[in-house]
């Protein structure tokens, strides 16, 4: 398992439902998920030599990552390594790079907008002024809107660039022009070159900035939902993706023109998964562990029910690092009907950051019912009443 983040558990969960043991890696010491792993490697899921070396002749029967980018070169290198039955295609990568998945997109037809990217973070200044205003500046291969500012004039590109850069393992910056519009994510689930799982789900942001704070399945026209699925399903096949998981932010202009913004050719993070589950009655963790060993995995993407579902993610209440005291509400959350899942990932005493990055979440709820505004309902029940009790840190930023 490359990663143990709390995104991770559901993986570690379900292989220890069926009786497989786990090999955890994470160069955190105190990942989540390691408590549900048969065994911890404390490395970077980036360094595959250091992986190999720690795994000695233990040969893994299969090779599996969740919503976590870093990892995704290595669950490629490792999977040709150990030949194991899926091997985590290499022309996906491509989609942890922003500017070569924009390239990716032209060639297969998707309206684009004007962009940059380079290295050199003059070149970036320079040419982004060229563009038209708002622009968003962000690392070329980053995630979880770390590091991502929006400019709304060109005096501010450097400041923007500087910041985007620090969260660049490459280095390299890329400004796009704004996209107006409805924003979207598009889950999908590949077999046999062809998406047997679509959800479509409409975005809210936290403080209208770039980290999610609400998903639900959306209702749209027929017509715009068959474009939307053969557009992805068709960058699914440039990148390689025949078997597995994807995931897309796009935009729905007021053309009535989708602008495929991202892509994460993974499960997605958010708890996701937990959404789909309540929707549909997939299950997209089973699909993916089973699709990890060489298993039939299509059963577990056939839907059982047709209903909507919405998901809130939980952050601190404060703009600065405090100490979580209490969770207040919780009981009360979870016997809401609808309310399919109420998970927490801090615990008293945990140290919480600003909710300004995914990662930062510390909990989420999950409401499922028969229309859009059932779900909705339900879920705003629910996060009235859970309610996180955070002091703040003195001397913290």
């Amino acid at each position: 398992m490359l990663g143990a983040s709390e995104e991770q558990i559901p993986l570690y969960q379900e292989a220890r439902r069926r009786g497989i043991p786990t090999i955890a890696v994470d160069m955190r010491p105190d990942a989540p998920a390691f408590p549900f792993a048969a065994a911890a490697l404390k490395i970077s899921t980036r360094d595959t030599d250091a992986i190999a070396d720690a795994l000695g002749d233990v040969r893994p029967a299969g090779i599996v990552g969740g919503a976590s980018d870093a990892a995704l070169p290595s669950w490629h290198t490792l999977g040709l390594r150990y030949g194991t039955a899926y091997v985590y295609p290499k022309n996906a990568l491509a989609a942890g790079d922003k500017a070569a998945f924009r390239t990716i997109a032209a060639s297969c037809g998707v309206t684009g907008y004007g962009w940059t990217a380079s290295r050199d973070p003059d070149e970036v200044v320079a040419k982004s002024a060229g563009l038209h205003f708002p622009l968003v500046v962000k690392p070329v291969d980053g995630s979880g809107a770390k590091g991502v500012t929006r400019v709304t004039r060109p005096d501010d590109l450097p400041a923007a660039v500087a910041y985007a850069r620090s969260y660049s393992a490459s280095q390299t910056v890329i400004a796009e022009e704004f996209v107006q519009g409805r924003p979207l994510a598009i889950e999908v689930f590949m077999r046999n070159g062809r998406a047997v799982l679509n959800c479509i789900k409409d975005k809210e942001f936290v403080n209208g900035g770039f980290v999610v704070r609400r998903l639900r399945t959306t209702q749209l026209p027929l017509a715009t939902r068959n474009r939307l699925a053969a557009t992805v399903e068709r960058l699914c096949r440039a990148l390689g993706i025949v078997n597995g998981p994807a995931n897309f932010d796009a935009v729905l202009g007021a053309d009535g023109k989708e602008r495929v913004i991202e892509a994460n050719t993974r499960l997605g993070g958010d708890g996701v998964p937990r959404l789909l589950a309540a929707a549909y009655g997939v299950d997209v963790v089973r699909a993916l562990i089973a699709l990890a060993l060489g298993e039939p995995f299509g059963d577990h993407l056939v839907p059982t029910r047709a209903a909507h579902a919405a998901l809130e993610l939980i952050g601190s209440p404060l703009a600065m690092e405090g100490e979580l005291i209490a969770w207040e509400g919780v009981a009360e959350a979870r016997s809401i009907p609808g309310i399919t899942d109420v998970e927490l990932y801090a615990e008293p005493g945990d140290r919480v950051r600003p909710h300004d990055q995914s990662g930062h979440k510390i909990g989420l709820l999950v409401a499922a019912g028969p229309s859009p505004a059932d779900a909705s309902s339900a879920l705003d029940a629910a996060g009235a009443l859970i309610r996180p009790i955070v002091r703040p840190i003195k001397g913290a930023k």
